[in-house]
């Protein structure tokens, strides 16, 4: 009874206290940390080790949420974000550990003791950090990107912080209750010398990759043969626990394990299936997490040591946003980004649980120092969701419109919804309107949206990719969605998320060129048009008869122009990746020269068909 007992009342704290953060515009992780907060130190329903056993286990939801975001990232585009990764990643942890190193060095602890404490506080929250960008529907700006290159290059520097630390001991290992316990874990790889554990370590993620590569695509079409659903999902389970479990043993982070494996699978054919099996125990173990986290706050060593707990977290969270935002200037980031990417990073996170717990069992640090470090890192992730707040309601309107207007209200939902007023938007709208549908166009240009208006088209201000605004337009009864925003990040960042929530509407796009379709076509989009191709091709059409060739042969060369363009969308696409790789390059010139060829060969049948031959085109494919 006690198990059911105990999974009732993290339910309903989590069901009560989310829906009410929502309300109130606070977001899903503070509303966890808030129900765990009033399920643990206020009504004492939970707590002690308790807590952190349910903490160690909804820790799987952090490995589930990198295994999620290595199958978003293809390996061109891990190669494409080098420079960040190491460049802006690698400068952060550096000068973080520097700069908190310095500073505890300074109140008179010894330069082990600092270091130990200046190299674990530089680690951020991957969890909250992720949770909020893609919540928000941030993940895509710079500072998203920014964000996760550096969370993403902190999880990889956990492995040598974990092998310096006991070099680092300068005392007796001293035992230590609660979550700094669970630091205290070894692998297969103790006693070996270095040199052995990193060739061991290095063929672990080559066996992976290799696994990922050659023997897991075959093992998922055998499954998906099977046609039996839970069947697929306890197999992509298995891959994550799986390979979480084998970097465990050698000592690696099992969260970066996780992501690894994701980006391997990232190019099979199975990986939205994949996710959207998987992405449910995301969501969840998450919110336990979160909810362990609130729980596991020791009220009682916070009112006693209240000044200095606040002072260190206030401390940490100041430091880490001078380092942050200096960097955001060294990488020019815009200034909104800048502010997202400072706010968004300056908290400690989970892992700082692990290393202090390892560094107080090794003797690195006294344990009592351990407990009021790992309440500090539990409030500065607490105060982290704020801090985001803040960001979204003073930085954000700032930036977006020099003309402060709130997102209108849209009093009736439309059956095409058109994200994008500008030059296709228009067309599109009128198009509908003389064709008798109910639209609602958005748009975040409040001059182009009273203009539109003003002609009688029911235009709204705000920004069509906010999630609300787009369920406030009426996505869930609407036919179609025509997404025509000039951002192609943007845009296809909003077709993903109306793909994902609204499957029932039809998603018309608007493609900046062939590689940018591709794109929107993963995004899930059902049909897509790219912006200047028929415009291009209507021109080049009467460039041909202005050099003097007859009226039918031009409309043939186009025709056979355009058929052969559609066939090498098609053909290309095996070979697009996320990036123009040698083999798409080589794809890309096969086809030119074969184009070459057809044009060729129709100029040549052309010269022997008289002009008597020819019969004008259909009335509706006329020229324009």
């Amino acid at each position: 009874m006690g198990f059911f007992q105990d999974a009732f009342i993290y339910l309903l704290a989590a069901v009560v206290a989310v829906t009410a953060s929502h309300r109130l515009g606070l977001g899903s992780v503070l509303g966890y940390l808030f129900a765990g907060i009033a399920i643990g130190p206020v009504l004492g329903y939970v707590g002690g080790s308790e807590t952190e056993s349910v903490k160690h286990f909804a820790e799987f939801g952090v490995v589930i949420m990198l295994f999620l975001i290595g199958l978003e990232l293809e390996p061109q585009m891990i190669w494409r974000m080098r420079w960040q990764l190491l460049g802006l990643g690698g400068l952060q942890v550096v000068l973080t550990t520097a700069a908190l190193t310095a500073a505890v060095m300074a109140i008179g602890f010894s330069w082990q003791a600092a270091l130990v404490i200046g190299m674990t506080l530089a680690l951020s929250s991957t969890a909250i950090v992720l949770q909020t960008l893609n919540e928000k529907g941030w993940m895509r700006s710079r500072g998203g990107q920014s964000s996760f290159s550096v969370l993403l290059f902190q999880d990889i520097a956990v492995i040598p912080m974990l092998a310096i630390l006991p070099l680092l001991a300068v005392g007796a290992p001293v035992p230590v209750d609660g979550t700094a316990a669970a630091g205290a874990h070894g692998n297969i790889l103790d006693g070996f010398p270095g040199w052995f554990q990193t060739l061991v370590i290095v063929a672990t993620i080559a066996a992976i990759i290799l696994a990922g590569r050659f023997l897991v695509r075959p093992a998922f079409r055998l499954i998906a043969a099977a046609r039996m659903r839970e069947l697929f999902t306890a197999a992509a389970l298995l891959i994550v626990v799986s390979t979480a479990l084998l970097m465990d043993l050698v000592g690696v982070s099992a969260a970066l394990g996780a992501f690894l494996a994701g980006v391997v699978l990232s190019t099979s054919e199975y990986r939205h299936a994949i996710e959207s099996d998987i992405d449910p125990f995301k969501g969840l173990l998450l919110g336990l997490f979160f909810i362990s986290v609130g729980a596991g706050i020791d009220f009682g060593l916070l009112f006693s040591e209240f000044f200095l707990i606040i002072g260190i977290a206030l401390g940490i969270i100041l430091v880490k946003s001078l380092v942050l935002l200096a960097l955001a200037g060294i990488f020019r980031l815009p200034w909104q980004d800048t502010w997202m990417f400072g706010l968004g990073l300056a908290q400690s996170g989970e892992f700082a649980f692990v290393l202090f717990g390892f560094a107080g069992s090794s003797g690195a640090l006294a344990g009592s120092l351990v407990e009021i470090l790992i309440l500090a890192v539990s409030f500065t992730m607490l105060l982290t969701p704020l801090l985001f707040i803040l960001f979204e309601r003073y930085v954000v309107p700032r930036t977006v419109s020099s003309v402060s207007r709130p997102a209108d209200e849209i009093p009736e939902p439309g059956t095409v919804v058109i994200a994008g007023v500008g030059r296709v938007g228009q067309i599109i709208a009128r198009l509908m309107m003389a064709e008798g549908y109910k639209i609602v166009v958005l748009d975040h240009d409040p001059n182009l949206v009273d203009r539109m208006r003003q002609t009688g088209v029911h235009s709204y201000y705000g920004d069509a990719t906010r999630p609300d605004l787009l369920e406030a337009a009426g996505l869930a009864e609407a036919q179609v969605f025509v997404a025509a925003l000039d951002d192609q990040n943007q845009q296809t960042a909003m077709v993903r998320h109306v793909a994902e929530h609204y499957p029932k509407c039809r998603i018309v796009a608007r493609a900046y060129d062939r590689h940018h379709l591709y794109e929107l076509e993963k995004a899930g989009a059902h049909a897509i048009e790219r912006e200047a191709f028929e415009g291009a091709l209507s021109l080049g059409k009467r460039t041909l008869r202005e050099l003097g060739l007859h009226p039918f042969r031009a409309e043939q060369k186009v025709r056979a122009f355009r058929r052969h363009d559609m066939q090498t969308v098609d053909v290309l696409r095996d070979y697009w990746t996320g990036g123009m790789g040698k083999k798409y390059l080589n794809a890309v010139r096969e086809r030119l020269d074969e184009l070459m060829q057809v044009m060729r060969s129709d100029r040549i049948a052309g010269r022997n068909m008289p002009d008597r031959e020819w019969t004008p085109p259909p009335a509706d494919d006329s020229e324009r």
